[in-house]
């Protein structure tokens, strides 16, 4: 049995489902998760889209559906009894499914493990208790767990053997309908419906300010799977109609410079990242992604005032974007709530696009960062500790 609540767990289940499938033809794999792991074979008995929201109060929206699907996931471990439950991140729901089928006599696996060394560190004596083997991918995360007894196994990260464009820059550009010899400025506003809310519109905003600074700058929009067009709807109007002017030589009248070349893919965030020269990216998995490409970031991070003014207390780390964590220190610049304005991210991408030693120090310790975490065959890793811990439980 397997549980993931967002998209990129959803990419990592499906590539341990597909590992495990590998090892045992005979594999049986249900739960909860999207498109990737049920075309890797796993039957859904819930689908996660919808579920997804970050924040305490947006959380609150989505509660009802997420209590039925957690009653539809403990009857069918109930009716089936798993060997294993696999736990995929999503804490807050995976934790409360956790404990039922623990109760069921059903070992559990943490992969893609909820970030305690970040905040809520008291749910750390919850994985002590019920958690058989946690498998982490960032390094230091391991000897976390281990000062805790905690049976642990850094296995490395999945997107290492995931990340690949379909194509080289140029064939790319062509693809896309942009200028190869341009800068290309990829908007990644995230994947679930309430980051589009509070961050596109201010990415939307921001290219105007950005192409009135940067001539000739292009834009790529990378568009998750499953949103609804309105949350789009600002990059389209913007794109096509809003007229970008700045100052002429002179300093005197404003002259148009026209629409702001913009394009939207869906489901191609790699090839999005590769034609591109600079990155605005929601915090979170895509951050690693844009650090697995090489390519200078900066990082936008907002919630609702009353999500952010309950959640800052609990919070142990004062970095929030995940290769700032690894790296220790700050490599890219996060701008977070209050400071996500549209001045502040429109000055940052213009700052990394006109400043090539900026952008390549950048890179150069992204590529730092991409080195910590390990080799391809994370999936694999993975597969083989599920397995290692459903025999030693058979005995």
């Amino acid at each position: 049995m397997i549980s993931c609540g967002e998209p990129s767990g959803d990419l990592y289940a499906g590539a341990l489902v597909r590992a495990l499938a590998a090892r045992d033809p005979e594999l049986q794999a249900f739960g909860l998760g999207g498109e990737r792991l049920a075309a890797a074979g796993a039957r859904l008995v819930a689908d996660f889209h919808g579920l997804s929201v970050t924040g305490l109060t947006e959380a609150l929206k989505v509660l009802p559906r997420s209590w039925a699907t957690y009653r539809q996931l403990v009857a069918a471990a109930r009716d089936e009894r798993p060997d294993v439950l696999v736990l995929v991140d999503y804490p807050d729901f995976n934790f409360r499914l956790m404990r039922a089928v623990k109760a069921l006599g059903v070992p559990i696996v943490y992969y893609i493990s909820p970030q305690l060394w970040a905040w809520r560190a008291g749910r750390m004596r919850t994985m002590k208790a019920l958690v058989d083997r946690v498998l982490v991918i960032f390094p230091f995360e391991e000897a976390i767990y281990h000062g805790e007894g905690v049976d642990v196994a850094f296995v490395g990260h999945p997107l290492l053997e995931m990340v690949a464009p379909s194509a080289d820059r140029p064939t790319l550009a062509r693809r896309f309908g942009l200028d190869p010899a341009r800068p290309v400025v990829a908007l990644l506003p995230g994947s679930r419906a309430n980051e589009l809310e509070r961050l596109g519109p201010i990415l939307a905003d921001a290219r105007a300010r950005i192409a009135a600074r940067v001539p000739g700058a292009q834009f790529l929009v990378a568009r998750a799977p499953h949103l609804a067009d309105r949350w789009f709807a600002a990059f389209e109007e913007a794109g096509a109609a809003a007229p970008v002017s700045r100052p002429s030589a002179s300093g005197g009248d404003r002259r148009d410079l026209g629409p702001v070349p913009t394009r939207i893919v869906e489901g191609q965030t790699d090839d999005v990242l590769s034609v591109s020269d600079v990155v605005l990216t929601a915090s979170g998995t895509a951050t690693v992604q844009t650090a697995m490409h090489g390519k200078p970031m900066v990082v936008l991070y907002r919630l609702s005032p009353l999500t952010y003014r309950l959640g800052k207390p609990l919070a142990k780390v004062d970095m929030y974007a995940m290769v700032n964590l690894i790296a220790g220190r700050r490599v890219v610049r996060e701008l977070i709530q209050d400071e996500c304005t549209v001045e502040a991210v429109a000055d940052e991408a213009v700052s990394l696009l006109t400043d090539a030693a900026k952008r390549d120090a950048m890179s150069r310790a992204l590529a730092e960062v991409k080195a910590a975490l390990g080799g391809p065959g994370a999936s694999g890793r993975a597969a083989d500790a599920v397995v290692d811990l459903v025999r030693r439980v058979r005995g």
